[in-house]
């Protein structure tokens, strides 16, 4: 991480490095709890005992859960950063996280899992949740925020998914972490299995460059000009992430030694993460939306070039209170 504190600019290099390894404990897993959506191509959960999160996606083709669950820092979720770092050990903050900044996760903590509030499918085909994140750097401290999250289908795509985002912060106005500052956030927070090791940028017109990164954290860094990755196996079968909201590189890489047969649970994993940079105030408000295709590259692309005539030139929506 890079700090500039004339300019109060804040370049975080390795966003994830705080979530993929702690020194700590995990915390206990929870029984599964899943709400699911599935239109016989692909199926897609969220999960009450993991924040809300996206922690289940398969297809037709691979009919297994791509996403990794190995602790709160994983699964596809949000995370956002806000105001100063600050060394908070003497109220129990994470001696591994310290200083550390306003951090909400819609997984949780360093040792606990957020608070679900609402969990709901709509007319059988979108799913709806609202979560009260955790402050990633405390042991069980609820963030002063609400996340939403919508996911469905698109019409007329059966492989693509659309999820809708939004934070509401909810501090107080002169609370300690104080005003707002350009941070960097992800735009998701993507963890697939370690199976999806091949990372490619698209470029467009059935085009793609390969990148490579050895394991980290740190990550690697990557400037996909259209704002869309995928992450491939070895079989070819693949998910690619349209996020047009970026305005920074992307995260990637891998965690921990490749495994093809690594289940969800288990440690390697394949990081992902769109960049955009944000200033989010006490009361701010932060809506965006990311697509996901599924499949071979054959039957991604064609839908890529389709969401990119469509969305291609969409950005962060940040409302303040009146």
């Amino acid at each position: 991480m890079n700090f500039n504190i004339g300019s109060f600019r804040i370049k975080i290099s390795a966003l994830l490095l705080l979530l993929v390894i702690s020194l700590e404990a995990k915390p206990e897993r929870p029984k599964q709890d899943l709400l699911y959506i599935d239109n016989q191509v692909v199926k897609i959960a969220i999960d009450r005992s993991m924040g809300a999160a996206v922690t289940w996606i398969s297809w037709k083709k691979n009919p297994v859960n791509i996403i990794n669950i190995h602790d709160p820092g994983r699964l596809l979720q949000q995370s956002y950063y806000a105001g100063k770092t600050l060394d908070r050990k003497k109220d129990g903050q994470s001696k591994s996280w310290s200083p550390w900044s306003w951090n909400p996760i819609q997984g949780g903590g360093v040792m606990s899992w957020a608070r679900v509030t609402k969990f709901q499918k709509i007319d059988g085909k979108r799913l709806y949740a609202e979560t009260i994140p955790k402050l990633w750097d405390m042991p069980d401290e609820e963030a002063e925020a609400v996340m939403e999250q919508s996911t469905e289908f698109v019409q007329a795509m059966p492989n693509v998914v659309q999820v809708r985002n939004r934070l509401i912060c909810k501090r107080s106005k002169n609370d300690r972490w104080g005003e707002a500052v350009p941070r960097h956030q992800e735009l998701p927070a993507c963890y697939f299995t370690s199976k999806f090791r091949n990372v490619e940028m698209y470029l467009g017109d059935g085009k793609w460059e390969t990148v490579k990164q050895p394991p980290g954290p740190p990550w690697g860094r990557a400037h996909p000009k259209l704002n869309i990755m995928g992450c491939f196996a070895d079989n070819g079968q693949g998910i690619a992430v349209f996020s047009p909201t970026a305005d920074q590189h992307w995260n990637f890489g891998p965690h921990g030694k490749y495994n093809p047969k690594a289940k969800p649970t288990d440690s390697p994993c394949m990081h992902l993460a769109p960049i955009g940079t944000v200033k989010l105030g006490p009361q701010s408000t932060l809506e965006y939306r990311y697509w996901m295709v599924m499949g071979s590259k054959a039957e991604i692309e064609p839908r890529l070039d389709a969401l990119l005539a469509k969305h291609k030139d969409e950005k962060i929506k940040i409302t303040e209170p009146e």
